[in-house]
């Protein structure tokens, strides 16, 4: 399972990069507007953190034609290239849309889904990733990991090769859960990624090593 960040947030990028396996960052329009900065602006500055690494970029267009000219602007004007993922919400126009900005040659991350069905139809427009909301669905007495469950389980009854990119997440076991399912991917905050690679006691562990053999370690530089 991969991790990336679901963050605009360039000193909290910053951090995740330069510690953590990272892949990517995800945006979408809240996330951004938390940020407020302009869309020109933030995302040369998420790409000078992350390098090659993907970038998966939510239109606000509605109409499948209009999301199409916007994800080729977005792609021409920052210089896009393999690492763009175009996100695309799973609306009556969001599915002609995905094949659209397929057939044009670029990465799409179908996203706002609640239902394996949603996943699944999709999936067979073309999506490269399939971005399920946990938490959300957990907060409408769903339940978010198994949802995430049902569309791997699908996806590998009918070999399918799009991926699930599971988001929406306030908690770590949110997390542990949807990687025991065989989950692809996980998008999360600052906070959720760090708590979720920190343990107290390994924080112990190291202070008892230090105490333990300082007095010993005595090689030193030349």
């Amino acid at each position: 399972m991969i991790y990336l960040a679901d963050t605009a947030n360039i000193e909290e990028i910053k951090d995740l990069f330069n510690y953590y396996p990272m892949e990517g960052v995800t945006t979408n329009p809240t996330i951004l507007f938390k940020e407020n900065k302009k869309l020109s602006v933030i995302i040369p500055e998420i790409q000078a953190c992350i390098g090659d690494k993907m970038l998966h970029l939510q239109v606000i267009s509605e109409k499948a034609e209009d999301i199409l000219l916007e994800a080729k602007r977005y792609r021409d004007f920052f210089d896009l290239n393999n690492n763009f993922f175009v996100k695309i919400p799973v609306t009556r126009e969001g599915y002609k849309a995905i094949s659209m900005v397929k057939d044009a040659g670029m990465n799409v991350t179908a996203t706002a889904i609640f239902t394996q069905q949603q996943a699944l139809i999709a999936a067979n427009a073309g999506a490269d990733f399939v971005a399920p909301y946990v938490n959300r669905l957990d907060n409408i007495s769903s339940h978010g990991i198994d949802v995430v469950s049902d569309i791997v389980k699908t996806f590998k009854l009918f070999n399918m090769s799009a991926k699930v990119l599971a988001a929406s997440f306030k908690n770590v076991d949110q997390i542990y859960r949807v990687s025991m399912v065989g989950c692809h991917a996980v998008t999360a905050s600052h906070d959720v990624l760090t708590t979720l690679m920190h343990h107290p006691m390994t924080d112990s562990g190291v202070m008892a090593f230090e105490r333990d053999g300082s007095h010993l370690y005595d090689v030193t530089a030349q």
